[in-house]
């Protein structure tokens, strides 16, 4: 058994528990933990030492009460420096037995594993004698002086300092180097950038946090379960947030849109101000700020005017029925290309589109660069109006020829007797009308 070799190094004694069964390691747990009650009853009969001195002190055996209450007090520290190597060495086991067993349902210990940390936890540590301040001084400046004390978290608080530092610069360096390196790729959407980079700053802080836990003695299998069944809960409480945040996976993947792009979506029009792995921010033209779940984008419609480079501007002018329709497509093409900001190709299109009922209509197609999309547009209807009176082409309001019929009845002439007017309503009879 290795408790025979207290002093066995723990990296050692985790070798040699590696093989072990449950059996064989309970074995082991049941050696260390008579090491560790040898010890306890040993710590405990130093404290009864140290208080029975005390007592000799309050009686005026100052001198040599003294001596021996500071040699009892460095037996103590030395003694619970014992201990706390022997708990040490039981952990090690547990956890061995652990890995074999596997942990319960709740993330927790099973109980064959907590009765030694129970006990483990109730005999270590220091318990200060509120009462004696002589004492329990002593026994402070012992555990800081211990090697099983102060100078080991001296040293495991500054190692989890020194590992969180290191982890904050390499996750600055890392994530500048992925920056660095999506610029030089191919082009990505700037929440794909963002994620990337954020990602790689936080996973590197991760781990690093996890080993810095490591390096202050926390166990943190038991403490990764328990994340994990309540990440379980979690997801299921957030259903409608982690739909959202799958939905901006499925946009920064496939990048329907980019920040600054002018899109519609969700019934909403405007330009992308931010966007994140849960929600939308778009300024709408009138400068209102909508903020849109990404559930509702990626499952309806999304219409980016800013996705190509070039533009068509539709327009439909129309001239009337009077007017010549060879003159008005010459004058529609000069005022298409004397613009500065169409383009040559590809062509622009005008045509006689549609005999309307107040109008002949021309539609009007020239291609622009996108961002020039409405200035074109809003200088072409100006300048059509212009020409368009200049050149004696009017251009026709809806109208309608409105005809109105009367229809005239003749009137019977009155009845100048009987017989006529027998004779009358026979001609009604038949549908004619009466005469002198």
């Amino acid at each position: 058994m290795t408790s025979e070799t207290p002093q066995i190094s723990l990296d050692t004694l985790d070798i040699m528990m590696a093989p072990l069964t449950v059996k064989e390691l309970k074995t082991e747990a049941d050696g260390w933990l008579k090491l560790i009650k040898a010890s306890a009853h040993k710590v405990a009969d130093a404290k009864l030492r140290i208080k029975s001195i005390s007592q000799k002190k309050s009686n005026g055996e100052n001198a040599q009460a003294s001596a021996e209450k500071v040699s009892a007090m460095e037996q103590l520290t030395e003694l619970r420096a014992t201990r706390t190597a022997e708990i040490d060495r039981l952990n090690i086991v547990l956890e061995r037995i652990n890995q074999k067993i596997g942990l319960g349902e709740n993330g927790r210990e099973k109980e064959d594993v907590l009765a030694y940390r129970r006990y483990a936890d109730a005999v270590g540590g220091i318990k200060l004698d509120t009462s004696d301040a002589e004492s329990s001084f002593a026994s402070i400046k012992g555990w800081f002086n211990s090697k099983e004390g102060g100078q080991r978290w001296t040293f495991n608080i500054g190692s989890f300092l020194l590992i969180i530092f290191v982890s904050w610069v390499l996750a600055h360096i890392l994530s500048g180097m992925t920056h660095r390196a999506l610029k030089f790729g191919s082009k990505q959407s700037m929440l794909l950038h963002d994620f990337l980079v954020g990602m790689t700053f936080r996973i590197v802080m991760i781990i690093g946090i996890i080993f810095g836990l490591a390096a202050l003695e926390v166990d943190i299998g038991p403490l990764m379960a328990v994340i994990g069944a309540a990440g379980f809960v979690v997801a299921f409480a957030l259903q409608g947030t982690l739909s959202n945040f799958a939905s901006g996976i499925m946009i920064m993947l496939y990048r329907p849109f980019d920040v600054n792009d002018a899109v519609e979506v969700a019934g909403i029009n405007g330009k992308v101000s931010s966007l994140n792995l849960v929600s939308t921010t778009i300024t709408t033209f009138d400068n209102k700020r909508m903020i849109v779940p990404n559930n509702e984008i990626w499952g309806n419609t999304i219409t980016n005017a800013s996705a190509s480079k070039e533009r068509r501007v539709d327009m439909v002018f129309g001239i009337g029925y009077g007017d010549d329709v060879d003159h008005a497509i010459k004058v529609l093409k000069e005022i298409v290309s004397e613009h500065p900001l169409t383009l040559d190709a590809p062509e622009a299109v005008i045509q006689l589109h549609e005999l309307a009922d107040s109008s002949v209509n021309f539609i009007c197609r020239p291609w622009v660069r996108t961002p020039d999309f409405w200035t074109v547009y809003w200088d072409i209807t100006r300048n059509v109006k212009i020409r368009f009176d200049a050149e004696g082409l009017s251009i026709p309001y809806p109208q309608q020829d409105l005809h109105i019929y009367q229809e005239q009845q003749s009137i019977p002439a009155p009845a100048k007797n009987a017989e006529q007017v027998h004779v009358h309503h026979g001609d009604d009879q038949m549908g004619l009308e009466g005469t002198d």
